[in-house]
């Protein structure tokens, strides 16, 4: 059975996400920071629940730890937690790339050793379209016109440190993707996207490629990406 662990998994396609590939048989670990919701959706889903703030140390360690002692390896990594807000300012800055760059450090070196032990050894980075230098320099992309400059900027740092951590360990597969404009909490403001399920299907896809499927790329539902 494959082991997946996915962070931010409570709600939205993070919580999908767990659904769908628990539907195809993996043994799925939804970490979220707060221990209520995650508990309510693991029980929901049927899931294993391990609490994990992607932005605490401590909090990580001993996520892995837990999933460690009980299972020995990890196969799947997804990286789901993310904060999305509009403000500019220095502490909103540190908030969203403590959350949407810097946790994916935390995280993936935390569960490097678990990474490891698995025979197929898969890193998932739900990064986004808005972080890609090509999208939003094309006025003809949506993009180009959104004002999510920190969300952004925190996402091109998710996809740069994809790249790089594929090109660090070649025995294990990074790679990120553009799940679609989805109607979550976190776009509410915006009054767009389709639905959690939709956009979860595309992190699934990445999710469930075989030993042979590419590595330091950013992916969309059609493909590969201009980064």
């Amino acid at each position: 059975m494959t082991v997946t662990l996915i962070t931010g998994a409570n709600k939205g396609i993070g919580y999908e996400t767990a659904k769908q590939l628990l539907e195809r048989g993996h043994d799925v670990w939804i970490g979220a920071r707060d221990a209520g919701r995650g508990e309510k959706a693991a029980a929901e889903l049927g899931a294993r629940f391990v609490q994990l703030d992607v932005t605490d140390d401590a909090s990580v360690a001993a996520a892995l730890a837990s999933i460690d002692a009980a299972e020995g390896r990890l196969d799947v990594l997804v990286h789901n937690a993310g904060v999305l807000d509009t403000t500019l300012d220095g502490p909103t800055a540190l908030r969203s790339f403590d959350t949407n760059a810097v946790g994916i450090v935390r995280v993936t070196e935390a569960a490097l050793p678990l990474l490891r032990r698995s025979e197929s050894p898969h890193v998932v980075t739900v990064s986004s379209s808005a972080g890609s230098f090509w999208a939003v320099t094309h006025p003809e992309r949506p993009e180009y016109t959104l004002p999510i400059a920190l969300y952004a900027a925190s996402k091109a740092a998710a996809t740069m440190l994809t790249v790089q951590y594929a090109k660090a360990h070649p025995g294990i597969r990074f790679n990120a993707l553009e799940p679609g404009t989805t109607a979550t909490d976190m776009t509410a403001s915006f009054g767009i996207g389709r639905s959690p399920e939709e956009s979860a299907a595309v992190v699934v896809a990445l999710a469930t490629l075989g030993p042979d499927g590419p590595t330091g790329t950013l992916q969309d539902e059609n493909g590969p990406l201009p980064f």
